[in-house]
């Protein structure tokens, strides 16, 4: 079965899952409620009058590392579906309640749940979605000892609590005039690196892997998931608009304190320091602000150093994967998706 089928059987499991919920309902027939149809439009499979249709639903990268994680540690994938659905759904709770505090009116070229129908029923819609990936991660109950089932179920909740760390922590960030590289790497491991690490760490779990060969694999998802953001933050600023869609150095524009600027601020003089507060004490940076900005990063070398980050991460993580995988298809099949995250322009 290819990546595609293996997310296909993913996918198929998660409206298993809401459609159970849906059915299940405390309410009496003949009231609509149109929670389970607002999930599914988030997941891509609605549209915005919440008829079936087919949109982006996001890369599922996590899912899709679950699955190969266990398959590279000697296990059935199928025996870790239920556990990648969780992850997904996982994933999409944190992305409902990061659109509302974020102010972001658009996602994956659409509107936002909370664009749409209000603050109010997308917390909702995000509460929702977390509680139906604990249900999905239920699934597994039957195809797990009774000790590895509640070291998953502990490990998921915890996992949860550290990206909602990582967001206090990014949130805290915007009213801060300077931020450290430390602090913002810890933010990151837990908004970003957290779930990969947990995805990768879980798949083998799956699969039976003694406890080395586990902190293997979840030292490998979390240094992917710290090279990933870290790619990101490289196209937040330096990526192409036919490339990612965005125009390039939006998030100067939006003034993210990404790692990019985070650099800059610990490498600038003090007179280069201040402009650069003054300008994210703007509700937005001018394009003549973008323009100070680039040839800021471009002086500092920050761009070279960005870079360098990413490829150091990618040699970490390769690394660790040779240790902890398997020799076979799943384990080349992760090779491949750790340079595909390392080098994309999306």
């Amino acid at each position: 079965m290819d990546e595609q089928q293996w997310l296909g059987r993913v996918e198929e499991q998660m409206r298993v899952v809401i459609s159970r919920a849906e059915q299940s309902g405390i309410l009496g027939e003949g009231i609509a409620l149109p929670l389970y149809r607002v999930l599914g439009y988030h997941l891509g499979w609605r549209d915005e009058e919440l008829r079936p249709a087919r949109a982006d639903g996001g890369k599922r990268i996590r899912p899709l590392l679950c699955l190969l994680c266990c398959e590279a540690a000697g296990g059935d994938p199928s025996t870790a579906v239920p556990v990648a659905a969780a992850i997904e759904l996982l994933h999409n709770f944190t992305l409902l309640h990061d659109d509302i505090q974020d102010r972001s009116r658009t996602r994956r070229h659409r509107l936002t749940v909370w664009a749409l129908w209000g603050e109010g029923q997308a917390i909702n819609a995000g509460d929702a979605m977390f509680a139906l990936s604990q249900l999905a991660l239920l699934e597994v109950a039957d195809r797990l000892r009774s000790d590895s089932l509640a070291l998953l179920l502990k490990a998921f909740n915890e996992t949860t609590l550290r990206i909602v760390e990582g967001q206090v922590l990014d949130l805290g960030f915007e009213e801060r005039p300077s931020v450290s590289v430390s602090e913002y790497l810890a933010m990151i491991r837990g908004k970003t690196a957290a779930l990969t690490a947990f995805a990768a760490w879980s798949g083998a779990l799956v699969a039976s892997a003694e406890s080395e060969r586990l902190e293997q694999f979840r030292r490998f998802g979390e240094t992917l998931g710290l090279g990933f953001q870290i790619q990101d933050d490289y196209l937040g600023i330096w990526g192409q608009r036919e490339e990612t869609g965005k125009e390039p150095a939006d998030d100067i524009r939006r003034r993210k304190k990404s790692l990019p600027i985070v650099l800059l601020l610990e490498a600038a003089n003090p007179a280069d320091r201040q402009l650069l507060q003054v300008l994210w004490s703007q509700p937005k940076v001018s394009e003549d602000g973008v323009a100070q900005v680039l040839e800021l990063l471009d002086r500092y070398e920050v761009y070279e150093h960005v870079r360098g980050e990413v490829v150091r991460l990618h040699r970490e993580a390769a690394l660790l994967l040779e240790r902890a995988a398997l020799p076979g298809r799943a384990r080349d099949a992760l090779a491949a998706l750790l340079d595909r995250l390392a080098t994309r322009s999306v």
